[in-house]
């Protein structure tokens, strides 16, 4: 295939175009501050401005966007405007660019995050349950239905509802790693909060599943098959540092740092997701537990 990629250069999407180009496939990159090459395509999605030329020249099968502002970080006022905006705009630029090609793309593949179903307690949740509430529930809404331009045309548009994915090059792993490996890292909160997680290497083998099988379509929770709490995440990443997870990490300081918001719906609250639809359509699971998820890379 030959695929364009937004966000190509950050973590999830260097691990996708690594898988792509080792099997074979052609990677073109969408490029902002720049101008096009090869099979690279300028855009800005803060301007809306894409190069459509260059876009139609690149004949690609497949468009991949990962791009948006990161969600670390303290969340004001214009950070949330940024958040929204960024995933918002981005994917309505690309869907209505692609949907007006002549020959268009067969598969849009959007980033998604399971925070469209906010906070659910014990509820079970699979690809088709309703979005929750909360700041991160709406923006994930409002991304998701950008994309209905390209879906409109009939280009296969497929929305990977990831979670935070587990890798030490970044994240939120690459975050806590530190703390954990001083016997610093302990449960967050009650620790009863379902977490979703996902490993680096199993979501991009994820992606690559869902441009090669024209049967994955729409929402997709791309995530580990089995749901953990908070308290089961501690206690896997303290016994693959070999160091012990006894305190809880202090909530107030957290929120000092990150503001109360951010803490709220990316560490309290409790979503018991599962890749159902993943799992119907056969997709083979690297890691079904987040102990070989962890084991699998760390050594890497």
């Amino acid at each position: 295939m030959r695929v364009l990629m937004s966000g190509a250069s950050g973590m999830i999407g260097t691990a996708i175009r690594e898988q792509l180009e080792s099997r074979g496939d052609e990677v073109g990159a969408l490029v902002r501050g720049g101008t096009s090459s090869g099979l690279d395509v300028a855009w800005d999605p803060a301007t809306q401005t894409l190069d459509t030329d260059a876009l139609a020249a690149g004949g690609f099968d497949a468009v991949v966007h990962l791009a948006g502002e990161p969600l670390l970080g303290r969340w004001t006022e214009e950070k949330r405007a940024a958040i929204r905006s960024s995933r918002i705009g981005g994917t309505s630029l690309l869907a209505n660019a692609i949907a007006a090609l002549d020959r268009r793309p067969a598969t849009f593949a959007v980033a998604s995050a399971t925070g469209i179903f906010g906070n659910r307690g014990d509820e079970l949740l699979t690809d088709q349950s309703d979005p929750g509430g909360g700041f991160l529930a709406g923006v994930v809404q409002e991304w998701e239905a950008a994309a209905d331009p390209a879906r409109d045309a009939g280009i296969r548009t497929v929305h990977l509802r990831m979670s935070a994915v587990q890798s030490p090059k970044g994240g939120a792993l690459g975050q806590q790693l530190l703390p954990f490996k001083l016997g610093l890292g302990g449960r967050f909160g009650s620790g009863r909060q379902w977490t979703p997680w996902i490993g680096l290497t199993e979501v991009a083998n994820m992606w690559c599943f869902a441009l090669d099988h024209d049967e994955v379509e729409g929402p997709i929770n791309a995530i580990g098959p089995t749901p953990i709490r908070n308290s089961d995440y501690v206690r896997a990443l303290g016994r693959a540092v070999h160091r012990p997870t006894i305190l809880p990490t202090p909530v107030p300081a957290v929120k000092l740092v990150y503001g109360s918001q951010l803490v709220d719906e990316m560490l309290l609250y409790s979503q018991k997701a599962v890749p159902a639809r993943l799992e119907a359509l056969g997709y083979e699971f690297l890691d079904r537990t987040i102990e070989s998820a962890l084991q699998r890379e760390l050594a890497r």
